[in-house]
């Protein structure tokens, strides 16, 4: 945690979605934050820091309420589908030394064999890990890895103090040659233009 994580919360009495649209219109982003037992608590937070804090995946916020401070993990972003404007942010109550489950983004590292194309099957693991360190990503190596390899969850490498909760057994990445993936593409769309032709036949 840096002091950039520090966020003056202002708690709010007010609700529904006409306070709500008045609150975006002054740059504050409406929040809610809950968690140990408590009951919610409605905050409006800073939209300029708070959107660049929330670019990072599992964002931990040093809130300070009425001058009381609080540590809280950002569980849920809403935004506008359209415009992309947040509209909502969902917090929750965490504690120093404290485990929380998050799912952490996968980024793949290196090149895998020539002529292989790597397919990441899934973007991201679920993990366990303190709240304060929480890492941005998991890093995989694919680096020289040739056609038929496959990564599991069980072999990937987590950072330190992070323990795995996802199935060990989850696919990761597959390594295929680029003929082959070039062919399921070429199957998939195959398949998508025949149903296609039987909706309109069935039309």
């Amino acid at each position: 945690m840096t002091e950039d994580n520090k966020v003056v919360a202002e708690l709010r009495t007010s609700f529904g979605k006409g306070f709500a649209r008045r609150l975006r219109a002054a740059g504050q982003i409406p929040a809610v934050l809950y968690g140990h037992g408590t009951e919610p608590v409605h905050v409006a937070l800073p939209g300029h820091q708070v959107a660049l804090l929330i670019r990072r995946a599992n964002a931990l916020l040093d809130l300070d309420i009425e001058g009381k401070g609080q540590l809280a993990l950002v569980k849920d972003v809403q935004k506008d589908p359209v415009h992309q404007v947040i509209e909502h942010i969902d917090l929750l109550v965490v504690k120093k030394g404290e485990k929380v489950s998050i799912d952490l983004p996968v980024v793949l590292v290196g090149e895998s064999f020539a002529g292989t194309i790597a397919n990441l099957d899934a973007t991201h693991l679920s993990v366990e890990a303190e709240a304060t360190h929480i890492p941005e990503h998991v890093e995989v190596s694919i680096e020289g890895l040739e056609d038929g390899a496959r990564i599991t969850a069980a072999d990937v490498t987590l950072p330190k103090g992070v323990t795995l909760v996802a199935d060990p057994e989850t696919l990761v990445v597959g390594v295929s040659t680029a003929a082959v993936a070039d062919s399921l593409a070429e199957a998939e769309g195959d398949a998508l233009e025949a149903d296609a032709i039987e909706s309109e036949t069935a039309e």
